[in-house]
């Protein structure tokens, strides 16, 4: 409420301006806020591949979440923890053209965009790098990211547990064969689901109009206060959404680490959505207070912001680890803090894909809704 009270003054100030200031001081633009970037907030972001792989497989993983929460409230397949892994997997595989959809869609926007501003009648050097990096930008690198980076995150971390186990005897080793089902299951049923639902996103939603044209040349960024540098909004924004869970982080963790049965998934259920909704609301502020400070780096600085959430949880998860458990011993050690990593890396993927999301949508309202000349 504070931050549509804050937009509407800003929207108020900008609009008294444009009607009384003369040509020559609308030529210069505003003194200062988040109207002075609109020729740079909607400039590509570095590594586009990479963050365009990212935000598809949270949101992969966020929808596969909610989806075996709900089978879990209607049906009951807590029962059997079995039965659990078997429907994740399941919702996993099917969902899977979702995950090339968003990535198709957002690579091949911001690909769209990049091309514009090679041909906006900027300097012929300027048109050289550009058209250099276009084989960067290729829309099958960013798909073959998006399907290689959960699976290959699980399966670095599933080989160096097993390794530890063989080494130390135990009878936590995955079998040989499973590996290869799950080797099976990613290349033939995946793959080409994925690839079909990138097709799909690039010729439905590739070709999206921005508010804003694309300066030539980029805006310096100006010198900030502290608390308005992406590092520090990184670090404190992950806060408000680990509070918002940190009470059921523990009866999750009981329910990994002391094996006993989780059933209370409808009360789970609300805490996703608590969790989704926390950590798009403190995003949005996050990339205001970044754009006020005529920063238009946001695309980056909201996913790692939402993405902090995980390093509260894996901070959390050492506290319970010394404080909740009795393991001991190098093997005991290694299984708990591989597998809690990545189920850290997973949340902070799924809560960055969120908190880019709502960031994006934020960014594209606000500069949609002002008049630029």
């Amino acid at each position: 409420m504070i931050l549509m009270r804050t937009l509407k003054k800003d929207y108020q100030r900008y609009k008294n301006e444009e009607e009384h200031i003369s040509d020559i001081e609308r030529d210069l633009g505003d003194e200062y806020g988040w109207k002075q970037i609109h020729g740079d907030v909607f400039r590509c972001a570095q590594y586009p591949s990479l963050l365009a792989a990212l935000v598809s497989s949270g949101w992969h993983l966020f929808l596969t979440m909610i989806t075996i929460v709900c089978l879990a409230v209607l049906y009951d397949i807590w029962i059997d923890h079995g039965e659990v892994i078997t429907y994740t997997l399941l919702c996993y595989v099917a969902l899977s053209p979702v995950n090339g959809y968003i990535g198709g869609a957002m690579f091949s926007r911001m690909s769209h965009r990049s091309m514009q501003m090679s041909d906006s009648g900027t300097a012929k050097k300027l048109k050289k790098a550009v058209a250099g990096n276009r084989k960067i930008l290729h829309w099958s690198n960013q798909m073959l990211v998006g399907i290689l980076l959960v699976p290959l995150l699980i399966w670095c971390v599933g080989m160096l547990v097993n390794t530890a186990a063989l080494y130390y005897h135990t009878s936590r080793t995955v079998p040989f064969m499973t590996l290869l089902e799950l080797a099976g299951i990613e290349g033939f049923i995946v793959l080409p689901l994925h690839i079909f639902g990138t097709i799909v996103g690039r010729q439905l939603s590739g070709n999206y109009e921005y508010p804003c044209r694309i300066n030539a040349i980029p805006r310096p960024i100006p010198t900030k206060k502290w608390y308005v540098q992406p590092s520090i909004i990184v670090i404190l924004a992950g806060l408000l959404p680990f509070g918002s869970i940190f009470i059921e982080m523990y009866f999750v963790f009981t329910s990994f680490w002391a094996y006993k049965i989780y059933y209370v998934y409808g009360f789970m259920l609300l805490l996703c959505l608590i969790l989704a909704i926390v950590t798009i609301c403190v995003n949005i502020v996050c990339t205001y207070f970044l754009l006020n400070s005529e920063d238009y780096r946001w695309q980056w600085t909201s996913f790692m912001a939402a993405a902090s959430t995980s390093g509260y949880v894996y901070l959390y998860s050492i506290y319970y680890f010394l404080f909740k458990t009795k393991m001991y011993g190098i093997f005991q050690t290694v299984f708990y803090f591989s597998y809690m990593g990545l189920f850290c890396v997973m949340l902070g993927i799924m809560c960055g894909s969120l908190g880019y999301t709502g960031a994006s949508m934020f960014v594209k309202k606000i500069y949609g809704n002002v008049k630029i000349d």
